[in-house]
């Protein structure tokens, strides 16, 4: 960054890996913010496509970080660990934001000095339509933990997190291939209230092949989430069933998907991690 530019106050990382088809849209809408004391970090995951030759055609607008293909959650620690704004906004490179964004949350930090994070409503695209989120993506606001557990219920590209968060409760878990998010927002939620601005400022597009949502052992990773935080966290009474009892919920429903798919192996597997909740 050049010395004669003040430091920035939100620093923006978009992991991306060959989405050349779709990153112009995420990095325009970021350029297109009315809000504009922020750096760009745009962190190319081992993209082998065309996603390098039009980051850049960006120049000096943003910063391009290459690293080996590791994953979106090694893609956005890298991009926290090279970032220099007080606060910190994801952006998924098949999602784009309204012009707005970025201003809004900054107000709403402005007037709420003690939060630590907050994130937007969304609009849902699918295949280019919009659709409406059903009643259990509902968003809520606050101490969300057990709302949380059944499934993710904080959006990366609809999240502002002033970066103290991170000293308190860690980065994404690298381990973790999908549900890496859905794992950060239980190790926050559970002691840091999550304010939701209840204004739709995102567009989050879907129903594309290389989405990691589409994943069909979702389920696996929440599970493996689900026991760390038991085991490994100060949860409250309360808490800590609601984790015991979801966790043995999710246990039973993958293990019965493994049966039907001739894998008795795993099913036994999270059979037994069931019983020893019980």
């Amino acid at each position: 960054m050049d010395n004669h530019k003040k430091r920035p106050v939100i620093s923006i990382i978009i992991p991306t890996y060959n989405r050349d088809w779709i990153i112009r849209d995420a990095v325009n809408s970021v350029l297109s913010q009315n809000y504009n004391n922020f750096e760009l970090i745009v962190v190319n995951d081992g993209s082998t496509d065309d996603t390098s030759d039009i980051l850049d055609e960006y120049g000096d607008q943003i910063n391009v970080i290459y690293q080996e293909n590791r994953g979106v959650s090694a893609a956005r620690n890298l991009g926290i660990s090279k970032s220099s704004g007080q606060y910190v906004a994801f952006l998924d490179s098949d999602d784009t934001w309204l012009p707005d964004k970025l201003s809004c949350q900054i107000d709403f930090f402005r007037n709420n000095p003690a939060a630590l994070i907050c994130q937007t409503e969304e609009i849902w695209v699918r295949n280019g339509k919009r659709v409406n989120p059903k009643y259990k993506h509902q968003k809520l606001s606050g101490l969300i933990f057990e709302s949380s557990l059944a499934l993710c219920l904080v959006s990366p590209s609809a999240v502002m997190i002033d970066k103290k968060l991170f000293n308190m409760v860690g980065l994404f878990d690298e381990s973790l291939p999908a549900c890496e998010d859905y794992d950060l927002w239980l190790r926050t939620s559970y002691r840091i209230p999550i304010h939701l601005i209840d204004v739709p400022h995102i567009i989050k597009r879907g129903g594309h092949d290389d989405q990691l949502s589409s994943n069909p052992c979702l389920d696996r990773y929440r599970i493996q989430s689900i026991k760390n935080i038991i085991e490994n966290h100060p949860l409250d009474g309360i808490q800590r069933l609601a984790a015991i009892e979801m966790l043995k919920k999710k246990c039973k429903i993958y293990a019965n998907g493994c049966l039907k798919r001739g894998r008795d192996d795993e099913a036994k597997q999270y059979l037994d991690l069931k019983k020893t909740f019980s």
